[in-house]
Formats: structure tokens, sequence, C-alpha cells
């Protein structure tokens, strides 16, 4: 199936539904203390360029910065970080502390003189078992107890949201249609459960934008399911107007994916004559100069594949004086 990730299918539709601040406060909305999600103005809801996970960590997750007004004036940064993996991350308070100060560090290019924004930081967990974490950064130091209280002051301390889709129901999830669908459809992937009744809610799929639509059906078919289940899936919708719209995607998808898999296959075909042209050059080189060849330094040759070891072997092979001479090339 083709897929131009981010950099995996979880953050690509992660990022096309959250990425919408529509879809982002409804989401966030209810995952924020009730007098802190009341002074947010969702309305201004903005999404903040830059991405502040560090490179070792992309390809498991991935991140998302707003900025909305609070209250009367003030600015304050939501920080929704994307975490999908399936282990427990214990130290996870750790990199949100450095991706936090990558972020005021960011606002102070720009903001020479401005004070600090206040950052949340929440971490949604696409687990298929609940995380038995601590939620503050302070537990991971090595604290004496008996000079706690008169440490608290020297040490950094802040709590984060996290939110395990291990942990919610289906029902209880909330949010628009498209958000609540996302995930739906990405806790029931931990759970090998993307055919069921509560990822095809017929009620949410008609309220769902078609690149939506599109975007949640090619993750499905991107996932371990089994293709004729999923045509059976289809065909069971009562809705005319989403079966015809699903079955069309995925007929789409995979048209796509046999028309990637011929051009691959003719590129790596074409790759491949390349190889074997030059490897049986080099060959028939060595017997037209020096005879017959050893069957093991022909296996060598063709166990080559790299091109300009390729290229400086058919050179060697012009030259060399001796088969011996030549093997010293490989």
């Amino acid at each position: 199936m083709p897929d131009d990730p981010i950099h995996q299918p979880h953050d690509k539709l992660f990022k096309g539904a959250f990425g919408d601040p529509a879809n982002a406060a409804a989401f966030l909305t209810w995952q924020l203390p009730a007098a802190l999600a009341a002074a947010i103005r969702w309305d201004q809801l903005k999404p903040e360029a830059g991405s502040f996970v560090d490179s070792h960590y992309r390809h498991c997750e991935s991140d998302l910065l707003f900025s909305a007004p609070v209250g009367a004036s003030a600015d304050c940064l939501i920080y929704l970080l994307f975490e999908h993996q399936v282990a427990e991350e214990p130290h996870i308070a750790l990199r949100l502390l450095r991706y936090m100060v990558r972020i005021w560090e960011q606002h102070l290019r720009k903001n020479p003189q401005a004070a600090l924004p206040v950052i949340l930081p929440l971490v949604l967990a696409q687990n298929a078992e609940a995380w038995e974490i601590e939620s503050r950064f302070a537990p991971l130091l090595d604290i004496p107890s008996s000079l706690a209280s008169d440490l608290a002051g020297f040490v950094p301390d802040f709590t984060f949201r996290l939110i395990q889709l291990a942990k919610l129901d289906f029902d209880a999830i909330r949010g628009t249609p498209a958000g609540i669908l996302t995930l739906r459809v990405m806790k029931a992937e931990r759970l090998a459960r993307l055919l069921d009744d509560s990822v095809w809610d017929e009620a949410l799929f008609l309220q769902v934008p078609r690149e939506k639509l599109e975007l949640l059906i090619r993750y499905i078919l991107n996932a371990d399911v089994d293709k004729e289940a999923f045509d059976r899936r289809v065909q069971s919708v009562t809705n005319p107007q989403i079966r015809s719209a699903a079955m069309t995607l995925a007929q789409q998808l995979r048209q796509e994916g046999r028309q990637e898999g011929i051009q691959e296959g003719r590129q790596e075909g074409r790759q491949e004559g390349r190889q074997e042209g030059r490897q049986e050059a080099i060959l028939d080189n060595l017997r037209l100069r020096l005879g017959e060849i050893p069957q093991g330094l022909a296996e060598s040759v063709h166990a080559i594949v790299d091109d300009e070891h390729l290229r400086r072997l058919h050179r060697a092979s012009l030259v060399a004086a001796s088969i011996e001479d030549f093997s010293t090339s490989l």
C-alpha cells in the first residue's frame, strides 16, 4: 500500500486529523481542568510552526504545537505530543522538559523582551495496555526523602496530561466526528479490532470530510487486516453513500498499490539488469584475458551489487596480471 509517511502511518493519521485546530480544540477541551479549559479561547487556537521531537524519536511519535489566548491577553502555548509506542516510556517527562525548553528558546528568539508563555504538555498514548508511570517530572529525580522539603525549591517539576487510549472506552472518546473516529481507529489498531462496529460507526462516517475518510481507510488498509474481511465489512454498511465511498476508496488505494508495485518492480528490474550486466562483463574480461576462472571467484563477483564496487572491479578485470591479482580487488 503506498504511503508517503511523515514517519509512520500513525503520524500521518494523527496529524491529518489533529493538525486541524477545530479537531484539536474539541479534543483538548475535555482533557484539561474545567476552569482552564473555560479560560482558553479555543476559537482562536492556532498551529505553531516547528517540530521539537528529537530525530532519534521521529520513528515513533509526532508533535503538534498550538497557541491560544487565555483570559484577557495572555498567550498560552499548548504543546501536544503524540506518543504511539506500545511499551511504557518511564522517562517521557524528561523528553517533554527538553521539548519545552526548545519551545521557550524559539519564543525568545522571536520575542527577546517577552515573558515566557505557559506550556501545557499532553501525551496521547496509543497503547494496548495501560502504562503505570508518573505524570510528573520530579519523581524521576533521586531526592532523599529526609531532604524533600528542603530541596523542593531547587528542582524543576511539572505535570503533564497522559491520555491513554487503553483506558478510554470507544464510546467515551469525545470531540469532532473526525477526531472521534481517528482515535477509535488508533485504539482499534492496537487491539486488532479495525473492522469492529465501534470503528464503522455510520453516523460518524457521514460527518467526516472525504479527505479525512480517505486517510482513515488508507490507515485501515495499511494495517494488517484481512482484505476479504474488509470487503465484507464494507458490504455490510447500510448507508449506500458510505458503502460506495469506502468501496471506491479501497479500489483506488489498491490500484495505487498495484501501480506502485509494478513501477518498483520495473525500477528494481532495471537496476538488477545493470548489475548483472556488469558482473558478466567482469567475468568475460577475466576469461578472455586469463583463462578459466574459479567457481568461487565467479560467485563472489555475482554477490556484489554496489555500483561503484562493480565499476572498480571492471577496471581491475582489464588490467589484472593474474586471477590472484584481481582477487585483491574483491
